[in-house]
Parts: structure tokens; sequence; C-alpha cells
């Protein structure tokens, strides 16, 4: 007997329903055909992960925040040194722009 397969989106929605409390377990169980024991399962699962879905999600912006402060050092980095070209391709050509 093959064993059936659930997307974590059908998981996630399955979940939802139990944490509402509007049906119980069995009720749950009977409607969708899965057993209560892994209704629990994946409820405990979800309680268990629940903190690091918000850790993952300042991760994420942290990194974002890094990589814009790199990008804006880079970027200033850059203006210096075409300023700096540019000064001494003015000192070198007898141009004086003021």
């Amino acid at each position: 007997m093959k064993r059936k397969r659930y997307s974590s989106e059908f998981k996630a929605q399955i979940v939802l329903e139990i944490l509402k409390e509007e049906k119980s377990l069995i009720e749950l169980s009977s409607e969708h055909g899965i057993h209560t024991n892994q209704l629990r399962q994946w409820k405990a699962q979800f309680i268990e992960q629940m903190p690091q879905l918000f850790t993952k999600q300042n991760k994420k912006q942290e990194k974002m925040q890094a990589d814009y402060e790199k990008q804006i050092e880079n970027l200033y980095a850059e203006v210096g040194r075409l300023t700096t070209q540019l000064s001494w391709l003015k000192k070198k050509s007898g141009i004086h722009y003021d």
C-alpha cells in the first residue's frame, strides 16, 4: 500500500482548522480521512517550529540590510574614486571648472 503524501499547504490549512477549535480532532479526522494521531503530530510540529519562522524572517531582513549597506558603501567608494579621477584629469588638462 502506497503512503499518502500531503502538501505543506494542505497540512498548514488543516493545522489552522485545528487551532480555530471550531471542530474536534475527530471531526476533522473524519472529514479529511486522516488519522487523529497524524493531525496531532502536524499540530505539534507546527507549534514546535513556529518560533523559527520568525527567526528566519529576521535573518532574511538582517541579510538584506547588510547587503544594502555594503552596496551603499561600494557606491560611495566608487563616487570617491571617480571624483579623484575627475580632479586629476582636470588638473592634467588645465581645465578649471568652479
